[in-house]
């Protein structure tokens, strides 16, 4: 990852996508200064599972690793239903061997599974047998966890996983990966939103 692309974040977009898991994500790397482009297999408008209406950035085969700051796949329903969205989980194996890191929540957990990328690394999803009936040779680094960040090893990319119903835990793990938030903001952070702890607003307003 070039310096110069250190604040470009890419959400991958398709038919269905679980609009609600990277909400929480998407909107504070904005606010913190990172730019959220999004990618579809064409540059074709697609339709979210809560029905909104995405016209994307760019096409899947302009997006370069060297380009980006993290790659984000969401759960939808092509995840389980085919192979749509396959080029999606083979472009994770090009972040991820280019040092780039992914990070993955509910279904797109499964595709990368399918693809292999989790047999060798800690990951969660949603419950574990849904990964072990892809066939992954991965279940024995499954992690009982609302989400997981694995450094990876080699040079490889960070991986961040999550289940679909861990959206701010997700957020919690990417901006500690991204380094959004230092500890004890990053804890502020998450007591704020996950436990609606209105104590952690001022830890987040501090210098």
């Amino acid at each position: 990852m070039s310096s110069s692309s250190a604040g470009t974040v890419h959400l991958a977009v398709y038919d269905t996508f679980a609009d609600w898991e990277t909400g929480y994500t998407t909107a504070h790397l904005t606010q913190n200064g990172y730019t959220v482009r999004t990618v579809g297999l064409s540059r074709e408008p697609v339709t979210t599972m809560g029905g909104l209406r995405v016209q994307p950035d760019l096409a899947l085969d302009e997006l370069r690793a060297r380009d980006s700051a993290l790659l984000i796949l969401t759960g939808a329903s092509g995840w389980d239903t085919g192979e749509t969205l396959t080029p999606f989980a083979r472009t994770a194996r090009e972040f991820l061997e280019a040092g780039t890191p992914v990070a993955a929540i509910c279904g797109a957990t499964a595709g990368l599974a399918r693809e292999g990328l989790l047999d060798d690394r800690a990951h969660t999803s949603a419950v574990s047998f849904y990964l072990a009936a892809t066939g992954y040779a991965g279940g024995g680094r499954y992690v009982e966890a609302d989400a997981v960040t694995d450094a990876g090893a080699g040079g490889a990319g960070s991986l961040v996983t999550a289940g679909p119903t861990e959206p701010v835990a997700f957020a919690r793990e990417v901006f500690g990966l991204l380094g959004v938030y230092d500890a004890k903001k990053l804890d502020a952070w998450y007591r704020l939103f996950h436990d609606s702890d209105a104590s952690a607003y001022e830890v987040l307003q501090g210098e």
